[in-house]
């Protein structure tokens, strides 16, 4: 069964041979491969390109190496990179015309001196590049450094909700149920039965997420490591920071841990695209908080699997849902503080901070957003809304909502919708 991811292919489509090097960025089996290799690969086809105009490299696939004199095994063995000459060789012997040359590589990353090889092929007039990997710290953070402009990032996420719901045989109610609880991952969303996603995510982390993760960086103590990756698929969505996390490991592990170790450690999930972190921001002050944070995974399966299904929240499975439904629509999300003071019932002036889940921001874009799974009553309403009440800009503020409720405006101009519609339409916001 094929998973269309249209989202993305026409981000490609859109950025043909506009000059710069197409990098296709996100986790390990997010989809990235089939997305330039067949999606991609076969629009071009369809748009009148000839094969042998299209050549396509996976530096991870043993047949492709042996095409060019390398063995992964000896790779792996000898823990190096792809000879570049050997593959721009091979190239060279490809190229026979003027005519245009469309060039898919996956997994480029694990090509040594990448940058320089691809830089070296935007000089060419008849050559357009289009690369996946899947490590943001040998690529989204080159892409404006080592490639100087050059480069120009695709994002990719697991399959959205919608995604998710154009190969799901069952309504949306259960559909959205098992998506929070098993994730978008296309490899799992295809598995039939509960224990077989189940078992797939776990063999995913342990073998490839985690074991890529500990590879890369060298991490020696990897227990430790493990033990953060507990905590933190347990409080996602809850402010947090290395001092903090270390506190927890003192108290809990009675480990001794530093707070740059944790820095360090979180910074190493985030290179892997396994979590992201929402900073804080003053609505008010219009200045960044640097600390504590939130931290959401890329995927609620993953996260899950990490914490052998035990604890299923949700409130917050939900909010994670939100988050990277709004990442991947290309909004960068940021936690909204209200400082406000008031008085107590002694009549004395005291200081709090109210909470906006998310502050979405895109181009002059911005909308506030609240994740509440249920609103029973008015009190619930009430405590949601009162963030939204104290901002004093025009931009559109939203309650999101679980309960099956037709989008609303309030007397204070705040709409409500259900996350269904959210979800499976992008143009809710915007009624």
């Amino acid at each position: 069964m094929e998973i269309r991811r249209d989202f993305y292919l026409d981000k490609l489509i859109k950025r043909k041979t506009n000059g710069l090097i197409k990098v296709i960025t996100g986790i390990c089996r997010c989809g990235k491969s089939y997305l330039l290799n067949n999606l991609f690969y076969h629009h071009l086809l369809d748009s009148g390109v000839d094969a042998d105009h299209i050549i396509r490299f996976a530096f991870d696939s043993a047949d492709d190496l042996y095409l060019i004199g390398e063995s992964l095994i000896q790779i792996e063995k000898k823990k190096r990179g792809v000879d570049p000459e050997k593959f721009m060789a091979y190239i060279r012997s490809k190229v026979v015309d003027e005519g245009m040359y469309y060039l898919l590589l996956d997994e480029i990353q694990m090509l040594d001196c990448f940058e320089a090889v691809l830089n070296g092929y935007l000089c060419k007039n008849n050559m357009d590049v289009f690369v996946t990997g899947s490590n943001a710290k040998l690529l989204s953070k080159d892409i404006a450094t080592e490639f100087a402009g050059r480069g120009d990032e695709v994002h990719m996420y697991p399959l959205s909700f919608a995604e998710f719901m154009s190969v799901y045989n069952g309504d949306k109610y259960t559909g959205l149920s098992e998506y929070m609880l098993y994730g978008g991952i296309p490899l799992v969303v295809l598995r039939e039965g509960a224990n077989d996603k189940a078992v797939t995510l776990q063999n995913l982390f342990n073998e490839i997420y985690l074991r890529d993760i500990t590879k890369r960086n060298r991490v020696k103590n990897i227990g430790e490591l493990e033990d953060l990756l507990n905590i933190l698929s347990s409080s996602i969505g809850s402010l947090t920071n290395p001092e903090k996390l270390k506190n927890t490991f003192k108290t809990v592990k009675k480990s001794r841990i530093t707070s740059n170790t944790i820095k360090k450690y979180v910074d190493y999930f985030e290179d892997s695209f396994l979590i992201e972190s929402a900073q804080r921001y003053d609505i008010k002050g219009k200045a960044y908080i640097e600390t504590p944070k939130k931290y959401y995974f890329s995927d609620l399966g993953l996260r899950n699997a990490r914490i052998n299904f035990r604890q299923f929240e949700p409130t917050h499975s939900m909010e994670n849902v939100i988050y990277n439904e709004l990442r991947m629509r290309g909004y960068s999300v940021d936690v909204g503080v209200i400082p406000i003071t008031e008085r107590d019932q002694d009549g004395k002036v005291i200081r709090k901070q109210l909470e906006v889940d998310f502050v979405c921001n895109l181009g002059s874009s911005r909308y506030y957003i609240q994740s509440a799974y249920s609103l029973p009553d008015e009190v619930k309403r009430t405590q949601e809304t009162r963030p939204f009440r104290k901002i004093d800009d025009s931009f559109k503020k939203i309650i999101i909502t679980k309960d099956i409720v037709q989008p609303y405006y309030d007397d204070y101009g705040i709409l409500t919708v259900n996350i269904y519609d959210f979800l499976l339409d992008t143009k809710t916001l915007e009624s």
